[in-house]
Order: structure tokens, then sequence, then C-alpha cells
């Protein structure tokens, strides 16, 4: 896996390049949701504190909310999502993207965990 992507304990994925980075679901939370039907954006150039709900994603299971995993400025949205929401469940790490941001603090990013690490929280999560 690519050690510049980051894992949050609530699923959520940073796609870390210098100071910015691309936000969205995790492949295991986008297998937990199902087909995603709806996601609502958040707005450009709002700034989100580290755990602040940003999004909404509903599927035909459930509702879920999207946390921010650091400080961050929302610099652009994944337009696509609009009308095409299933691009989260298809591709949640590459097309399926749901927002960048301008990291405020990197330090935050050293809080969040690889890979590896993810897989060993969801398995002793249950």
């Amino acid at each position: 896996m690519d050690e510049e992507i980051k894992y949050t304990q609530t699923y959520e994925i940073i796609k870390v390049s210098g100071n910015k980075g691309r936000v969205g679901i995790s492949k295991e939370a986008s297998d937990k949701l199902g087909d995603i039907c709806l996601i609502d954006l958040p707005e450009i150039g709002r700034i989100f504190k580290k755990d602040e709900e940003v999004a909404t994603i509903e599927s035909i299971k459930a509702a879920s909310d999207v946390y921010n995993p650091v400080d961050g400025k929302v610099t652009a949205i994944n337009e696509k999502l609009k009308t095409k929401p299933e691009l989260i469940s298809n591709d949640p790490l590459g097309n399926g993207w749901i927002y960048e941001i301008e990291i405020l603090d990197k330090a935050q990013l050293d809080l969040l965990m690889n890979y590896s690490a993810f897989l060993k929280f969801i398995n002793q999560a249950g």
C-alpha cells in the first residue's frame, strides 16, 4: 500500500502530497456502506478542524458522516460525485475521493495510521 495514504479510526483516508491532502473513505468503509446513492459535499474555502464532520454519505443501508482527518481548508470537491456517487464505492482510493484540503497542521498526520496499522485496528475492533 502507498505509504502517503493515512487512515483514521473512523475509516477516512487522506492521500498526502506536500501540504495538500485528498480525503475519502477506506475501501473497508465503502464495503460496509454498500451501494452509495448520495453525498453531501463540503463548501470550498471552508476550514474544518480535525475530527469535525465535513460530509455525509447516504447508501441503501445507512447514512454515514465523513470526518476531517486533520485541520484543513477545503480547496476542491469531487464534482463527479454529484451525479456518480457510486464512484466512492467502486474506487475509494482513486476516482472516489471526496474533497481536497490544504493541510494546516502537518504534525496531525503523525496521529493517523498506515494501512497495516489500520488493518490491525479494524481486526481488533471486530
